[in-house]
């Protein structure tokens, strides 16, 4: 029984990686095909956030580590939404709160790690 769990939750991981991967390369596509309408404005980088935070947990899931997770997810959040601030694609009154947020999880995260 453990056996057959342990596959389902790799099976499982990979699904949600694998889908994750998408809505960062092709978010509209993923919106298109899983909800039937197109991502637009605020939701292709609501829909990579996401992506990321599918990747976080697989890899929590695969190598059996939320702390890793969080570590990747929080990482790969601070450089992202500040990748948007900066390029003034989108900086709504919180983003630079949510990436000092993220920065300062990803170090007390990164610390903890050892």
């Amino acid at each position: 029984m453990n056996g057959s769990r342990n596959r389902a939750l790799m099976v499982a991981a990979a699904g949600e990686a694998a889908t994750g991967l998408a809505l960062l390369a092709a978010p509209s596509v993923v919106g298109r095909l899983l909800l039937g309408a197109e991502m637009t404005g605020a939701g292709v980088p609501a829909a990579r956030v996401a992506g990321l935070a599918l990747i976080a947990l697989a890899i929590a899931c695969i190598r059996n580590s939320p702390l890793l997770g969080m570590l990747v997810y929080s990482g790969t959040a601070t450089l992202y939404l500040a990748w948007l601030g900066l390029t003034g694609t989108f900086a709504g009154i919180l983003l630079w709160p949510a990436v000092v947020f993220h920065a300062v999880f990803t170090v007390l995260l990164a610390a903890g790690r050892g």
